[in-house]
């Protein structure tokens, strides 16, 4: 049977300080055309990262790009996005890639790319109160500090804000209780994106159920655009800026820049290094 070798690159998006094993694992399959969404998936299962992206000719912007997690394709997703920007590119500042959320422009300097969310922010309340939201995350009564919200800028995420980064860091989810108050339908999956301020910085952290098991994610750059969601839902100041902190529970330390401008257009920036290339027989 004869078979076709489809180029791929692995890299680590939202970096800190250089390291090269820091931040969220990408592979980009960078000419992906003629490839089958059975084999995109499979790939992506293969692969085993949070996500893996396939490169496709555009007619709107410079590529399209499909994202997909070991179990399902994504419409957008902010370190899949950034990275792929990275190798697309190709020496350019600038490139749009065509999401099935929309379209994204992506803005490069050396290592450090920025994107703006796929689309304004669309919000829904949470069924659950703050107290089941606090047992849903093994916290203590009055660890929500504030509104949780449904926020959507190109994914939909559950966006809880915690009292301080110490709730943030000892929090537990039970996974019965996620899966009851945590669950989105958009999303077939459930979720919590936890969050405190921390001086200078945002302490986040991000939950996730994935074939019946419970994960965390490194670096969530969609969550970091939907928390400038809920910054624009909520009423807060702008403009608006921040550094956040992600990972470290998972050992994957992870460095996300996020800004709210007054027009109220989200952005979200973070360090991309290229590890390696390979090639796989299909």
């Amino acid at each position: 049977m004869k078979t076709i070798g489809y180029a791929f690159r692995l890299l680590n998006v939202f970096t800190v300080d250089g390291d090269r094993f820091s931040g969220n694992p990408l592979c980009v399959f960078e000419a992906a055309e003629g490839l089958e969404t059975r084999q995109m998936q499979a790939l992506a299962r293969q692969m085993n990262l949070s996500e893996t992206t396939f490169v496709l000719p555009s007619e709107r912007g410079d590529a399209r790009v499909r994202i997909f997690t070991p179990g399902f394709e994504m419409p957008f997703a902010g370190h899949p996005t950034l990275g792929t920007a990275s190798v697309v590119a190709a020496g350019r500042e600038s490139v749009v890639l065509e999401m099935t959320a929309g379209l994204v422009e992506v803005r490069g300097r050396n290592e450090t790319w920025t994107l703006r969310a796929a689309k304004p922010p669309t919000t829904r309340p949470v069924v659950a109160t703050p107290a089941e939201l606090s047992q849903m995350l093994g916290l203590p009564n009055g660890a929500v500090s504030d509104v949780a919200l449904w926020v959507n800028t190109g994914v939909e995420q559950l966006v809880i804000p915690l009292a301080t980064p110490a709730l943030v860091h000892t929090a537990k989810p039970v996974p019965a209780l996620l899966e009851k108050w945590g669950y989105s339908e958009t999303k077939d999956e459930a979720m919590a994106y936890v969050w405190s301020n921390d001086g200078a910085s945002i302490v986040v952290r991000f939950f996730f159920t994935s074939c019946g098991a419970l994960l965390e994610d490194p670096a969530t750059g969609s969550a970091c655009a939907n928390l400038g969601g809920w910054m624009l839902a909520t009423g807060k100041p702008l403009p608006f800026s921040a550094t956040l902190s992600q990972g470290h529970a998972v050992g994957r330390p992870s460095r996300i820049g996020l800004a709210v401008e007054a027009d109220g257009g989200i952005y979200v920036e973070g360090a991309v290094i290229e590890l390696g290339r390979g090639t796989v027989e299909v």
